[in-house]
Order: C-alpha cells, then sequence, then structure tokens
C-alpha cells in the first residue's frame, strides 16, 4: 500500500507510523467527569467505507498527515496536512 505523502510523494506504508481517527471532536477538558472521558477514549464508531485518520510519516518527513481511507478496501484516496482539509 502506498501513502501520498503532501511533502515527499507515494511512500510505501512501512515507512508511516498509525495514529488514530482524524474525525474526534475536540479533546475533553481535563477536569470532565470520568464518564466523559471513557467515552471519548473507548466508545468509538468502527466505520465502514471512507474514513479519515492521522497518519505520521515516521520514516520519511516526520510530518503528521491526514489520511482518507476506504476502511473497507484500504483504498486510498488521498492526504492533507492537518487543518487543511474540509470538515463533513
Amino acid at each position: 500500500m502506498l501513502i501520498p505523502c503532501p511533502h515527499c510523494g507515494n511512500r510505501p506504508h512501512a515507512e508511516f507510523t498509525y495514529g488514530g481517527d482524524a474525525t474526534l471532536g475536540p479533546r475533553p477538558d481535563g477536569m470532565a467527569a470520568y464518564t466523559v472521558w471513557m467515552e471519548f477514549v473507548y466508545l468509538r464508531d468502527n466505520p465502514c467505507g471512507p474514513h479519515r485518520e492521522y497518519w505520521h510519516h515516521t520514516l520519511g518527513c516526520e510530518s503528521w498527515i491526514v489520511v482518507e481511507r476506504d476502511t473497507l478496501t484500504h483504498r486510498i484516496s488521498g492526504s492533507s496536512l492537518p487543518g487543511t482539509q474540509e470538515t463533513t
């Protein structure tokens, strides 16, 4: 699988480290109730289809990027720098 790094171009996925769901809202306040943190950390959707994820180009430019990947086919439709993609 090749991941398109905005800085380095198409690179093998072995150069990257998965960083998590890029569609989560903001983190709860540090003084939020235990149940709020429990939901934020552990209760996640398991999407089927197109999804945005954080990936770190660990063995390349060391940038964090947002990858748009289909979770059923693993097809990657694009990538961008965090904060530059459209919100849906």
